[in-house]
């Protein structure tokens, strides 16, 4: 498969929903006691919807986005945007330069793996601040990744180098070490769901998709 479409840059939301699902089986028993067991793997869904009146340019453009997809076979990057990067950042790209020389462009790489839910990343800029609840990526290709929420914060060493904790727990497919790691909109891969609405009237030029989180190996 040809490597993922991305939302268009240009176009804002009034609403952008990224959430996790996390699936588990509940089993209530004698003596007001009830045991959960997760069940699965957890993935994302978004819910989005443009502002309400897209001009003619930012309507065809979204218009077009869709058709792409669905032509090309539903998949595409999704990240939060409204929370591309670590806050610290504000709008602006991740850039900069690395603890151990070369340009920063919001990539690092895996070193370490302590366990599904704590990593050690490098390649970093001294002093990078890496806030609670921003995401943080794995990218082994265009097409294999996984998206997760940092759960502390953390800042990187004078090495460039930080340990990350987050949730949910890494699949053992992004253990080797020299993955990519991604701090600017970090992504999942996404399969955009049949039933979209691009209604073409004057009172209302509004767009709104839904998609759910696929898996490539």
């Amino acid at each position: 498969m040809a490597a993922p479409y991305v939302l268009p840059a240009s176009v804002g939301f009034e609403e952008y929903q990224l959430a996790p699902v996390r699936t588990k089986d509940v089993s209530a028993m004698e003596g007001r006691r009830t045991e959960t067991a997760d069940s699965g793997t957890p993935w994302w869904k978004l819910s989005a919807t443009t502002q309400p009146l897209l001009d003619d340019a930012l309507y065809d453009e979204m218009d077009a986005w869709l058709m792409d997809v669905v032509d090309g076979g539903g998949c595409f990057l999704a990240y939060d945007v409204f929370r591309p990067r670590p806050r610290a950042y504000g709008d602006l790209p991740l850039s900069g330069t690395r603890a151990g020389g070369g340009a920063f462009d919001g990539t690092a790489t895996l070193q370490t793996v302590t366990n599904t839910r704590q990593v050690t990343v490098s390649g970093l800029p001294a002093g990078f601040i890496v806030n609670r609840g921003c995401n943080i990526g794995f990218r082994r290709s265009p097409l294999v990744r996984s998206l997760h929420m940092v759960t502390e914060a953390v800042t990187a060493n004078g090495s460039g180098v930080a340990v990350v904790k987050f949730r949910f727990g890494l699949d053992p497919l992004f253990v080797p070490a020299g993955t990519t790691v991604d701090f600017e909109k970090p992504s999942c891969v996404m399969g955009l769901d049949p039933e979209f609405s691009a209604p073409k009237a004057w009172s209302s030029r509004r767009v709104s998709f839904s998609a759910q989180e696929v898996f490539y190996s």
